[in-house]
């Protein structure tokens, strides 16, 4: 089993924000992939923390489906 992350409060919210945009059945494939990609880093810091979670991020974007009916909208009526 691989030694935890010591991630800063700074750090851990900047990775949690990372993933709040993404589909929750996304989001643990790309937390996984975040601590791969950390652990593999001789220093970390909040620079590094956020450019790992930006490249990263787009590798598990799925746009959202949206309804081909168009319906539910504001202006629908």
């Amino acid at each position: 089993m691989p030694a935890p992350l010591k991630l800063t409060d700074s750090e851990l919210t900047t990775v949690m924000a990372a993933c709040r945009p993404l589909n929750t059945a996304d989001r643990d494939a790309f937390l996984q992939h975040v601590a791969v990609a950390l652990a593999s880093q001789p220093v970390l810091g909040d620079g590094v923390v956020a450019r790992i979670c930006r490249e990263i991020f787009s590798q598990h974007w799925r746009a959202p489906e949206l309804d081909p009916r168009g319906a539910g909208g504001k202006y629908s009526r």
